[in-house]
């Protein structure tokens, strides 16, 4: 799978179901642990997908990185492998709140810190 289609595919689900607490995945001290899934890390910074359609991809800034994701317990076909894909600047927009992804401008997705 490119890492286009990856991080696409990644927006996809949370834009469906949104980000969320899955009440079946939990943490080491039994509290729900909250998904993963659609998360992308640039410079230190965790994004997550926006549902905002209306933005310009600007100049590449570097690489970002989709984190491994595995937060369906038992179900190994849900498990997202650890990706790269380019980070690009949105017009009008700091990169410390928003950046695109993908891996090129045409293909990239808006996500944003939250």
């Amino acid at each position: 799978m490119t890492n286009a289609r990856l991080v696409m595919t990644v927006a996809m689900l949370v834009a469906a179901v949104g980000c969320t607490v899955d009440g079946d995945a939990t943490s080491s001290d039994g509290e729900a642990a909250p998904s993963c899934a659609g998360v992308v890390s640039f410079e230190n910074r965790r994004y997550l997908p926006s549902d905002k359609a209306d933005f310009t991809v600007g100049e590449k800034l570097g690489t970002a990185t989709v984190p491994a994701c595995d937060d369906t317990p038992g179900d190994d076909e849900a498990a997202v492998p650890e990706a790269t894909t380019g980070a690009y600047a949105v017009e009008g927009r700091d990169p410390a709140e928003a950046v695109a992804v993908g891996d090129t401008p045409a293909g990239a997705r808006l996500v944003e810190i939250r």
